[in-house]
């Protein structure tokens, strides 16, 4: 039987995984995890929980621009998904490589479908352009 997600592969442009790094582990607040020897510089592994049970894995490919494909991560609280928000928004701001190159403003609608199914949740795209929702 499926318990679970194991991971998710994710795709970003050619020699940009410090850009990942950058978001991923910075601005998200997961941890880097060791990738097999032969693979090294050409993906990265992102533990989203501590015991390293579900994963982001990036890989060099090529996105379509605008695609409504994306994975939702829980997040733990309210207040959490709030400071989450706040966070990727300002790294968003900064404009810095890594950067997500779009984020929902905190305060103002979320850009996915609106109405009593979604309480909570917001939407960001990495700065390779995969899309990302947040939600409780």
């Amino acid at each position: 039987m499926i318990t679970g997600i194991a991971h998710i592969n994710l795709l970003v442009p050619p020699g940009t995984l410090d850009k990942a790094h950058e978001f991923y582990v910075g601005t998200l607040g997961f941890t880097a995890a060791p990738v097999p020897e032969l693979q090294k510089g050409t993906l990265a592994w992102f533990n989203i929980t501590p015991d390293g049970s579900q994963q982001i894995h990036v890989a060099f490919g090529t996105n379509e621009p605008g695609s409504s494909r994306h994975p939702c991560l829980k997040v733990s609280s309210p207040d959490a998904l709030l400071a989450l928000r706040q966070r990727i928004w300002d790294h968003h701001v900064a404009g810095s490589l890594g950067a997500p190159m779009e984020a929902d403003k905190p305060g103002d609608q979320n850009s996915g479908a609106s109405g009593v199914e979604y309480p909570n949740r917001f939407f960001a795209r990495d700065y390779a352009g995969n899309r990302l929702e947040f939600s409780l």
